[in-house]
């Protein structure tokens, strides 16, 4: 059966909150000063590394739905850093990852092929033009990057990093079936069958 490509987008939309999901039901098993321990990583902590994954997400997410509206770029696009972690609560930080990854699905659930060319632009100091593909194919290659990160980190922790690597294989769907549960989908609702 052939999907189009836009479908293969919210497939990986949903397989990023699903990934999201078993790692937080990992890492919040972590004390809050475990998970602001120093590790050794590109950000220098598990709640370092994860409040990154998240303001990037806003980022990125926002400039999405203002273009998807027609609205205009957001006027100050860096407010999404201005706080490097502005979560320091693993309850928050796992609430706000989880508000993002749905407004990302929701995105996704109504992109057709014939406009992921449409250009999308963020008011950075020298304006960023990129095409939705593009925009949402860096999105889940950073989140991809970092969350292998937060894994490697848990490795140096009392909690076993989950495994992430079964992505959406009619065969290993068994692997999946509590988390989905958890988190109210369905095969059918991602694959439509």
């Amino acid at each position: 059966m052939n999907q189009p490509l836009s479908h293969h987008l919210l497939t990986m939309a949903y397989q990023n909150a699903w990934a999201n999901h078993r790692l937080a039901k990992a890492w919040r098993q972590l004390s809050p000063d475990d998970l602001a321990a120093p590790r050794v990583s590109f950000f220098p902590s598990l709640r370092a590394t994860l409040n990154h994954i998240l303001t990037v997400d806003w980022f990125y997410v926002d400039a999405l739905e203002r273009e998807l509206r027609a609205d205009v770029p957001h006027p100050d696009c860096l407010v999404f850093f201005t706080v490097d972690e502005p979560c320091t609560d693993a309850t928050d930080l796992a609430r706000e990852q989880v508000q993002v990854d749905r407004r990302l699905i929701a995105y996704c659930e109504q992109l057709r092929d014939a406009d992921l060319g449409r250009i999308v632009t963020i008011a950075r100091e020298t304006p960023q033009h990129d095409s939705r593909l593009r925009l949402l194919s860096h999105l889940f290659e950073h989140q991809i990057h970092h969350r292998g990160q937060v894994h490697a980190m848990l490795s140096g922790t009392s909690i076993a990093p989950p495994q992430l690597d079964e992505f959406f294989c009619a065969g290993e769907s068994g692997l999946r079936a509590a988390d989905f549960a958890e988190l109210g989908w369905t095969e059918a609702l991602i694959w439509g069958h």
